[in-house]
């Protein structure tokens, strides 16, 4: 590792701890050359799917964007921010799970719909009512009855 202020290609390591989620590791590292130190981290880096929308075109997977699309839906809902990072952690790992460098935009709003379900019921129809683009009342009357 190059040290960020001499750069000095060698360093040592002087202390290594893996995060809560055991899916990083920080590491503490000291310059041979000029003594300075400086934090590292080592991250899993997955190969996400392209997401292919309705249009026929593609866009890389993007986690910031979907956690935008449960954030917007959950809005003034009482429902912890631990547990919205649980659901895209969900979201994430059922798109990995498939194995496949595609996903299509409507199987991830199915998903997506899914872990609403389970996390509040009055954003799993905000987001259906985007979604699907209900057009009337019955629309609402359907997805409220599809919830039992």
């Amino acid at each position: 590792m190059k040290c960020p202020f001499c750069s000095e290609e060698d360093t040592q390591v002087i202390d290594s701890r893996v995060n809560e989620q055991g899916n990083s590791i920080r590491r503490r590292r000291r310059c041979t050359n000029c003594e300075k130190r400086f934090t590292t981290y080592e991250h899993i880096e997955l190969s996400l799917p392209q997401v292919v929308k309705q249009d026929g075109k593609r866009e890389e997977f993007n986690r910031d964007k979907l956690l935008h699309s449960l954030t917007r839906a959950l809005h003034k809902r009482p429902v912890p921010v631990e547990f919205i990072d649980q659901a895209v952690e969900s979201i994430v790992t059922k798109i990995l799970a498939n194995g496949d460098r595609e996903v299509y935009s409507r199987d991830l709003g199915e998903i997506v719909m899914h872990e609403l379900k389970k996390l509040d019921k009055v954003a799993y129809i905000r987001f259906a009512s985007v979604y699907r683009s209900f057009s009337d009342v019955e629309d609402f009357n359907n997805a409220i009855k599809d919830l039992d």
